[in-house]
């Protein structure tokens, strides 16, 4: 029975790196439908390398700072319990790699190709699993500290703050260094609109990010015994309220339409285990209306020109997914309780904090040392064209 315990935990978590790996096709589509034709390429390019890079960093690095794990050992060593051990791994590097790929979608249309996979490489071997370890692993006490302070310790069940809220932050940052695409904002105060490309693209990474989703939620209980049909149904109440309130608060648009579940989904993540389905409902739907007004104001009053919305999108949702888990997982509102508000609320500062300061220094660094922004004669061809000697059509469009 042991034996097939182990077994049955292995394939648990395998089929959940594997839905989860599956996701990243959907931040490829997702980028793919959103810029501009001639950036088509490239954004399918990017999230592919960054996979990987993400892995050789995670591998050699990163699971070590965040877990102490040395997986240059032995494979006798590290094939213990079936290999279970190696499998955890895989689950958690398409966490990790999640966090380039959220920031791609911010520095879309005018990043050089090389700076970003070295950001890549420091981002998931260093800054992530800094934080991550702290919350999933009591890395330097952190969480004991808070259970002392607070009465409960930090809960992110599925990465609204540890994987959402710090790449959205780390995205900021990166945006901030690259400045507004070419043309987007005129000294006069003008703002030149760059449709998405693709809306069926856009809507078929939205798709893919959704149902991947539920691997990312449910199987981050991570052992067979610890699944939860609480966490599969908040996820879709979380879900559903955030593509009605954007729809609504969108007026239509199809691209706060298909952005709207997946701020949902960012933000019933940390809560996802302890909620009631109705406070994931009202958690998803906030976030639904906060990304429509953040991604407005952002774009047109603030002149951050971040292309998908990421920090909108998956910074604050992030963070008021953490929050929201105070909130909504107490017993008063329906929840499981064993929360504290104010934990949440330190917990989520300190991710914020970590996410920007340290992506606002690696982005810097690249920026002043190799640069980290196409040209003005390479962004008006395009990346396809400017780096990869392609374009997504016979015809080499570039749509400009």
């Amino acid at each position: 029975m042991d034996a097939f315990r182990t077994s049955t935990d292995v394939l648990f978590i395998l089929l959940g790196a594997i839905m989860i790996l599956a996701m990243h096709a959907g931040f490829a589509f997702l980028e793919l439908g959103t810029v501009r034709k001639k950036n088509q390429v490239n954004a399918l390019v990017k999230i592919l390398t960054d996979f990987a890079v993400s892995t050789i960093a995670y591998f050699f690095i990163g699971y070590s700072v965040a877990y102490g794990v040395n997986l240059l050992a032995p494979v006798s060593e590290l094939n213990l319990a079936s290999g279970y051990g190696m499998v955890k791994f895989f689950f958690l590097v398409t966490f990790a790699a999640a966090i380039p790929a959220i920031v791609s979608g911010g520095i879309a249309e005018r990043a050089k190709f090389h700076p970003q996979t070295a950001a890549t490489f420091i981002l998931v071997g260093l800054v992530y699993p800094f934080f991550e370890g702290m919350i999933w692993n009591n890395n330097f006490g952190v969480q004991d500290w808070m259970k002392a302070s607070f009465g409960a310790t930090f809960h992110d069940f599925a990465g609204s703050v540890v994987v959402h809220a710090v790449g959205g932050w780390i995205g900021l940052a990166a945006v901030l260094h690259l400045g507004a695409r070419r043309g987007r904002y005129s000294k006069e105060g003008r703002i030149a609109a760059h449709p998405p490309s693709s809306i069926p693209f856009l809507a078929l990474g939205a798709w893919i990010l959704i149902v991947g989703w539920f691997g990312f939620n449910v199987m981050s209980a991570q052992k067979i015994e610890g699944i939860s049909g609480l966490v599969a149904m908040n996820s879709l109440m979380a879900m559903v309220g955030g593509t009605l309130v954007a729809t609504f608060t969108g007026k239509n648009d199809p691209g706060f339409i298909h952005n709207g579940p997946l701020a949902g989904l960012v933000a019933v993540c940390a809560g996802s285990d302890i909620m009631h389905p109705l406070g994931a409902l009202i958690v998803g739907g906030a976030a639904g209306g906060m990304f429509v007004y953040l991604f407005t104001i952002t774009q047109n009053k603030w002149k951050i020109d971040d292309v998908l919305g990421v920090w909108p999108l998956h910074g604050i949702c992030g963070a008021w997914g953490g929050i929201a888990a105070g909130i909504f997982g107490s017993e008063a509102l329906g929840g499981m309780g064993g929360v504290s508000i104010l934990a949440q609320i330190v917990g989520t500062l300190m991710g914020i904090v970590i996410a920007f300061v340290g992506g606002y220094i690696v982005y810097g660094v690249l920026k002043k040392t190799v640069g980290i922004r196409l040209s003005d004669e390479e962004e008006f061809n395009g990346a396809d064209l400017s780096i990869h000697q392609i374009s997504a059509s016979p015809e080499r469009e570039t749509n400009w």
